[in-house]
């Protein structure tokens, strides 16, 4: 979760040295490229055919996700989108396991809506309205959550058929597969990128990828997608203190607030 409250200021970073497309391209890429070793170390085999539909589903899912998240970490706040993104996640993930599963415990609903009441304190509605997440910009990370919720499902179940390494190593594949037709070449070529590109491209596509998003993913079937998507919960405090930290955008008390209401949600959920 750290991993990936730091990825969102990292993005902002980056978004402004290629185009988004472009930026989805390497992420994925660059992450595949830094699981292969592990794949071939541990002789995991390749899974059937059969089974391979999991894989691209989850990867059409993640190329909408990280295409939305670069738009709207360039085009909006990155503290407050990933506030915004990380407080819907876990609602959306839980009303399609639901509908799924035609059953939801009480204290799952108690701890989602405690976490989202934590995310709404943290981004100030109770001063400010909701005019500020009905903000255009705010649509990119609408359909970030709505992805992500989508995305956890079908990794629960396609980490059933397949195992689990191979299936992130195989995801970040064919989502690289996925955004190469849209790069632009003649950007890449002309870019002029420095060293504070590649640190944060590093922490984004190596740290926020291929260690955190891989870790959740692991994590997604053995806990499951309620308990594992409500760990979310935890990353809008630490993406804020990153973006205040790093970028200047602002922290006030209600952030801490917020923070720990959110934990208390994890708690609950998980207990």
């Amino acid at each position: 979760m750290i991993a990936w409250a730091a990825g969102w200021t990292n993005a902002k970073i980056v978004g402004d040295y290629l185009s988004f497309n472009n930026l989805v391209f390497f992420r994925f890429f660059i992450s595949f490229l830094a699981l292969l070793p592990f794949i071939i170390i541990k002789k995991i085999p390749l899974p059937r055919l059969r089974y391979l539909w999991y894989v691209a589903i989850s990867s059409i899912l993640f190329l909408f996700y990280n295409i939305s998240f670069f738009q709207g970490t360039y085009y909006g706040l990155a503290g407050k989108g990933g506030v915004l993104v990380t407080t819907l996640n876990p609602l959306f993930t839980i009303v399609i396991i639901s509908i799924i599963n035609k059953a939801i415990q009480i204290k799952d609903i108690i701890g989602i809506f405690l976490g989202m009441f934590g995310g709404f304190i943290i981004m100030n509605i109770h001063n400010d309205g909701f005019s500020g997440m009905l903000d255009s910009n705010n649509i990119y990370f609408v359909i970030c959550a709505i992805a992500w919720g989508l995305m956890t499902i079908s990794v629960h179940y396609g980490q059933q058929k397949i195992n689990p390494y191979m299936f992130i190593c195989l995801c970040y594949l064919c989502t690289s597969m996925l955004s190469m037709p849209l790069i632009d070449i003649n950007q890449i070529i002309a870019s002029d990128l420095d060293i504070r590109f590649y640190i944060n491209f590093f922490f984004v596509s190596v740290v926020t990828m291929s260690f955190g998003t891989s870790i959740y993913i692991y994590s997604t079937p053995i806990l499951g997608p309620t308990k594992s998507s409500v760990f979310i919960f935890s990353v809008p405090f630490i993406a804020v203190g990153f973006a205040y930290i790093i970028l200047g955008e602002t922290l006030a008390p209600n952030v801490i607030i917020g923070g720990l209401l959110s934990i208390v949600a994890i708690y609950i959920v998980n207990k």
